[in-house]
């Protein structure tokens, strides 16, 4: 490709705290309309915010493990754009001194190897009311609804920086997406769940001749709720700006939308910069102060991240790094391994149970890690007997989807449902007595050399048995009668 692609985002992301970002209204979701809202976040004359310290703790776990620089002296802005669900007509935010400066993160490139991401700022604001239109879309709407419950709601909005090792395609670009999502989640500072808003972007494109060190007009694409349409916008605009400029074309500097249906970007407006803003310092704010001491205690505190942790289950737990990467994707899921290997030596078998069988039958049952009633002791125990081979691989299945249930350990399951493992030589003998008479032309097969024919008559002694026999002791009684038929 003759032109290189730069990608930058910024990403919004609401922070759990109890209560918004100036006031002491209640931070909710699915609440009816209007219901945690007060004079202060729907913008009444006379009222007066003051900051909620929470958030500021927030934005510092946050920036701190995104090896950020914090500043101690920081300032509130009045960012000024009328829109109907601003009810103040500006929006309290951060400019000239963000809390968090100059950091980066992580990822993989597309070449598989390290490559660190710039984060220009990390900076708190307040969020804007939501607007609910009486159809699906503004254009076929008759009118719209404002709903001010997530007015003022903290935002943590994270800037990447495009002059430092700039996003350079659609797989990085995810990736970038993922890895922030998730230092958010392992911080326990955003729950970053997209359904609710909680974690959207705008993405900024701009495209160059390669070689070049000059950066082109970009596109900002507003409000993007979904790793897939963020994925489709940028395909789409890459097309579309790479034909302009081949073209001798200009790209214009605007923002667009994205039709999800029509899987294009629109042009909304003209791309703003600050000074359509018109910040200035706002008058009801003291400027920030953080002690030292203060920022020391964050940084002290902060929970263990993403890599920290993969890095611990390849090394203590000899886990593939493949493995360890699917186990870490959700705190959750890591701290249940963790917790789980302090009552087996089986690490690998655990990790391939919890990935393979234990998360698939979570996602089909609607349940998470923490909702499921299954204890990581019983767990572990179910992988030790599987390991021993005192329950096949099928029978462990069947326990397992009790468990997640019941909470019931697989040793009361195992005796309340009778269930056994078929162990017996004379009983097993009989099931391949059985198989080999039914099956003739498979020993043919198996003895001219066609090893995998012997699955046929596994399955054969599976379905006899229930599922009950062992497919190891099995697959040995089986070859030894091939090569020794007499016995």
């Amino acid at each position: 490709m003759e032109f290189e692609i730069i990608i930058g985002f910024e990403v919004h992301a609401e922070l759990k705290t109890s209560t918004k970002l100036f006031c002491d209204c209640k931070v909710t979701y699915g609440a009816p309309q209007n219901t945690h809202i007060c004079p202060l976040c729907t913008g009444q004359p006379g009222a007066l915010p003051v900051l909620n310290k929470k958030a500021v703790e927030y934005c510092l776990r946050a920036g701190l493990a995104m090896n950020c620089s914090i500043n101690n002296d920081s300032l509130f802005a009045r960012k000024n754009y009328f829109y109907p669900d601003l009810p103040k007509g500006y929006q309290i935010s951060q400019y000239e001194r963000p809390l968090c400066e100059n950091g980066y993160i992580t990822i993989l490139g597309d070449d598989e190897e390290a490559y660190s991401v710039g984060i220009k700022r990390i900076h708190l604001e307040e969020d804007a009311g939501k607007l609910v239109h009486s159809s699906e879309s503004i254009s076929s709407s008759e009118y719209s609804l404002i709903d001010y419950n997530r007015s003022g709601i903290p935002l943590l909005e994270i800037v990447s920086d495009h002059t430092i090792n700039p996003l350079r395609s659609i797989k990085e670009a995810r990736s970038y997406l993922e890895q922030i999502r998730q230092i958010l989640r392992y911080t326990e500072v955003s729950d970053c769940i997209i359904e609710k808003g909680q974690f959207r972007c705008d993405v900024n494109i701009s495209l160059r001749k390669r070689g070049s060190t000059a950066f082109g007009n970009r596109s900002e694409i507003k409000n993007m709720t979904s790793f897939k349409f963020i994925s489709e916008a940028l395909d789409f605009e890459i097309k579309r700006q790479s034909k302009l400029l081949q073209e001798g074309k200009k790209i214009e500097q605007e923002t667009r939308l994205y039709n999800e249906e029509r899987k294009i970007t629109l042009p909304m407006r003209s791309k703003e910069d600050a000074p359509d803003y018109r910040y200035f310092p706002d008058p009801d704010l003291i400027e920030l102060e953080l002690e030292q001491d203060f920022i020391d205690k964050i940084s002290k505190g902060n929970r263990v991240l993403p890599d920290e942790l993969l890095k611990l289950i390849v090394e203590k737990y000899n886990v593939s790094k493949k493995d360890a990467n699917l186990l870490t994707r959700n705190k959750s899921v890591a701290k249940f391994f963790t917790e789980c290997a302090t009552y087996t030596t089986n690490y690998k078998k655990l990790a391939k149970w919890i990935i393979n069988n234990l998360l698939l039958l979570l996602k089909n049952n609607s349940l998470s890690i923490e909702s499921a009633k299954i204890k990581p002791k019983d767990f572990a125990s179910l992988v030790n007997m599987i390991v021993k081979s005192d329950i096949t691989d099928r029978i462990g299945k069947t326990l397992l989807t009790e468990m997640i249930i019941s909470g019931k350990s697989p040793e009361i399951i195992i005796e309340e449902k009778g269930i056994v493992t078929v162990e017996d030589e004379k009983q097993l003998n009989k099931f391949v007595d059985n198989a080999f008479n039914s099956h003739p032309n498979i020993i043919e097969q198996l003895r001219a050399g066609e090893t995998k024919a012997i699955n046929v008559l596994i399955g054969d002694v599976m379905l006899a048995s229930k599922g009950n026999a062992d497919a190891k002791r099995l697959k040995k009684i089986i070859s030894q009668r091939v090569k020794n038929p007499d016995k």
